[in-house]
């Protein structure tokens, strides 16, 4: 179980959506063929390019030096860096800078970002003159292996994570890994996560796979490539399938609605990011799972310690500060996207890569599962 050799050319995942389909290059050096890749899609086409601070100090200049290149015209939009700026101020700031600058129904936005900047210029790309296309050129791992694809956006509410949004599929997807190499390891470790989760949803070789390969992933050998490729095959598979989520794509939400309770509880700031609370709700889903004897406990632990090993959090025991009791986060999960008719909805497992959707989950069940993981704090 070793990870292939590194090839000169990009790897191209396509997203089977008909008309509406769209390419994921994944390969380094990517970022330079921006403007040549974006001419060939629409020649013509003016670009505004939404980024963070973080990100435009490291990747904003070579993004506009490779649309320029291309004759592109691009304006810039930069907003500060995390999950705060995900609300109403911003993304109205975004669409009047977008307007600002004549960008016209025939252009379209660039995210230049992580899963922020790609559901911030992805929404303001839905909403601005009733619909723009979008680029996403994810410089995160989270966002290469997940939310830059299947056309999720969105902001948060005080109510909860992502609940103010749209679908509104990309034209393209850019995945330059080499813009991996200037992310802080506790980013990359937080990214990973979902890359685990592609295994732990269908796909038990990839995890085995992860387990003997993922330092080399981190070190950013072949593995990472590849690793990056394999989860965007699978979700790109899986949004074809179910594009809206109406069925098996509510399987990508595997550690979702714990984790993102578990977000708002922590107030969307840097005490818990995305992937590390993701990590924590894919730890409490397996264990949830285990307790209710749907698989053994010693392929839960199996999981716990492949989190420990890599660095990321495996319980409530590993999130700073204060935590809700177990009805409040029982309340903060009673809003999340997967709840149908007031009932919730989880993502279970049978096994390593045997994940499957739970409706209608008894709540008594999981508070008590919450209220014990709380007092063991």
């Amino acid at each position: 179980m070793t990870a292939p050799l590194r090839t000169a050319d990009p790897t191209i995942v396509n997203v089977a959506l008909g008309a509406r389909g769209y390419d994921i290059a994944i390969g380094r050096g990517l970022l330079a063929e921006l403007g040549a890749r974006i001419a060939k899609l629409r020649p013509g086409a003016a670009a505004a390019i939404v980024s963070d601070e973080t990100v435009a100090r490291h990747h904003l200049a070579a993004a506009e030096t490779a649309l320029s290149g291309a004759g592109i015209r691009a304006a810039r939009v930069v907003v500060p860096a995390g999950e705060g700026s995900k609300t109403w101020r911003v993304i109205e700031r975004i669409c009047e800078t977008i307007l600002a600058a004549r960008i016209e129904r025939n252009d379209l936005i660039i995210a230049l970002g992580g899963g922020v900047v790609g559901d911030l210029a992805g929404f303001a790309a839905a909403i601005v003159r009733r619909g723009l296309e979008v680029v996403q050129v994810p410089t995160t791992l989270l966002a290469q292996v997940d939310s830059s694809v299947g056309g999720k956006t969105g902001i948060n509410s005080i109510h909860g994570k992502n609940l103010i949004g749209a679908f509104h599929q990309p034209i393209l997807v850019i995945a330059d890994t080499a813009l991996l190499d200037t992310l802080p390891p506790r980013d990359f470790r937080a990214g990973y996560a979902e890359v685990v989760k592609y295994g732990l949803i269908n796909d038990a070789a990839f995890f085995a796979w992860l387990d003997a390969n993922w330092r080399d992933l981190f070190a950013g050998g072949a593995a990472r490539e590849h690793a990056i490729a394999t989860s965007c095959r699978s979700k790109a598979i899986t949004v074809a399938r179910d594009e809206r989520e109406t069925g098996e794509r509510a399987l990508l939400n595997l550690g979702h609605t714990f984790g993102h309770a578990l977000e708002a509880a922590t107030g969307f700031s840097g005490r818990l990011l995305h992937g590390e609370a993701v990590a924590v709700g894919m730890a409490l889903a397996f264990g949830f799972s285990a307790r209710s004897g749907l698989m053994s406990q010693a392929e839960t632990d199996r999981v716990l310690q492949h989190f420990m090993t890599v660095g990321l959090p495996t319980g409530l025991a590993d999130v700073a500060g204060d935590l809700p009791d177990a009805d409040g986060l029982m309340t903060l999960m009673a809003q999340d996207k997967k709840v149908r008719r007031g009932k919730l909805t989880f993502i279970l497992a049978r096994g390593i890569g045997a994940s499957f959707v739970a409706p209608d989950v008894d709540p008594a069940a999981v508070r008590a599962f919450l209220a014990e993981k709380l007092a063991a704090r």
